[in-house]
């Protein structure tokens, strides 16, 4: 199967990773936010931001604000902007105390920053955050679609009717997030996202596409009979 359709965005904060997608071009931006770089060991937040973009230049990144009041969110939003013109910041739908952050994304937005809508769930939520973005300005709404199904609900009905809200914003790109298998972005194509992001063990899997079934069928058998070998199973 061919990708065309969708831009695949690098989910992760592992530098080393990011540069080697960056340099081998199989990705047309990246994403990061709070949890992957704590996981990744990453120290300063201001200084891994600069390092990216330093290494980076001319890809969307995205960058979120991490704290609880919208003060403070708005300052950091400007700090981040201010790390290069590809900057995306990351504004969640609400705050920490589930607060609405739309008036934020409104001025914000309305000052020419780049954002990237994130932790939406809900198509209500698409509905409102669509009458607060600037149209000129670039903007990204991330659907977590991932963590969506989850809780066993369907997220393709919601990214797919969002899709649709957003269809007259053509500076707005919807972006299937929390992706957990490959076939992700199967279903982020046919729901007409712009952008999907990949974590760096999912990303490893698009060789896959071009296989057949017939291919993996044979492999599978193989591998399990050679696993059988080298384990010393007999059944005798």
């Amino acid at each position: 199967m061919c990708i065309t359709n969708i831009e695949i965005f690098a989910d992760g904060a592992d530098l080393t990773q990011m540069i080697a997608a960056y340099k081998s071009k199989t990705v047309q931006g990246f994403t990061t936010n709070p949890s992957l770089m704590r996981a990744a060991g990453v120290k300063s937040y201001t200084d891994f931001a600069r390092t990216v973009v330093a290494e980076i230049p001319d890809l969307p990144v995205s960058f979120e604000v991490v704290s609880k009041g919208i003060q403070l969110m708005e300052r950091e939003a400007h700090l981040l902007s201010e790390c290069g013109s590809n900057v995306y910041v990351k504004i969640p739908i609400i705050n920490y105390y589930g607060s609405s952050c739309l008036p934020l994304i409104k001025k914000l937005s309305d000052g020419g920053i780049n954002l990237n809508v994130t932790a939406v769930f809900t198509t209500e939520q698409v509905n409102s955050i669509k009458d607060f973005i600037n149209p000129k300005s670039s903007s990204i709404v991330s659907i977590f679609a991932g963590r969506i199904a989850d809780i066993g609900i369907d997220p393709e009905p919601i990214v797919l009717e969002s899709a649709r809200l957003l269809k007259d914003y053509p500076r707005t790109k919807l972006l299937w997030a929390s992706s957990r298998e490959i076939f992700n972005v199967v279903q982020a194509q046919r729901c007409n996202c712009d952008i999907i992001t990949i974590p760096p063990e999912i990303l490893k899997k698009m060789i896959l596409f071009e296989k057949s079934v017939g291919d993996l069928s044979l492999e599978t058998v193989r591998q399990f009979y050679d696993d059988a070998k080298q384990a010393g199973y007999l059944l005798w």
